[in-house]
This record gives C-alpha cells, sequence and structure tokens, in this order.
C-alpha cells in the first residue's frame, strides 16, 4: 500500500496555489492513496496479463469500382479543369 503524507499533499496544494483545510487534507490523502492503491493493483494485474499485438499483418482485399457522377463534388470546386480540382502549388519543382 501507498502512504501518502500530510506534507506530500501540502505541498502539491502549494504547487497548484490551493488553500486546503485541515479537513480537506485529510480527505485528499485519503483520495490519493485510494487511486495509487488501485493504480497499483491494475499494475499488478497487467503483468500477469500478455496481450500479443500482430505486427506487420498486411490485410489484402479486393478493390471495389463504384462508377458515381462527379459533378455534384466538382460543382463545389472553386476552380476545376473538366473532372478535375485546380489547386494552388505547394512544392515548386525546378
Amino acid at each position: 500500500m501507498t502512504q501518502i503524507t500530510r506534507e506530500e499533499i501540502e505541498k502539491i496544494a502549494r504547487l497548484s496555489h490551493i488553500e486546503l483545510t485541515d479537513h480537506e487534507i485529510i480527505n485528499a490523502m485519503k483520495h490519493v492513496e485510494a487511486v495509487l492503491n488501485y493504480a497499483a493493483r491494475v499494475q499488478d494485474i497487467a503483468h500477469d496479463i500478455t496481450i500479443e499485438t500482430p505486427k506487420n499483418n498486411n490485410i489484402e482485399r479486393d478493390d471495389i469500382i463504384i462508377p458515381t457522377d462527379p459533378q455534384p463534388i466538382l460543382a463545389q470546386a472553386p476552380e476545376r479543369e473538366g473532372n478535375f480540382f485546380i489547386v494552388p502549388v505547394i512544392i515548386e519543382s525546378n
């Protein structure tokens, strides 16, 4: 079990620019201890679990072509040429 001291809570409060009463300090100590104990339990359980993650698992699928009318989308373009958008040049080649 993790023990939190009053001084640690007071230091956290001081760094956070929070003023705490004695009652609030005691409550904060209980809450912080509970959170740290819970985190320690989760960490203990996590050590026992092995999760295999697939690496470089390529999934292949067939491309399915669905013919659609480009006009509704192209009608929204500020500039176009035929069935293509005209966009500003970002990278200039020499």
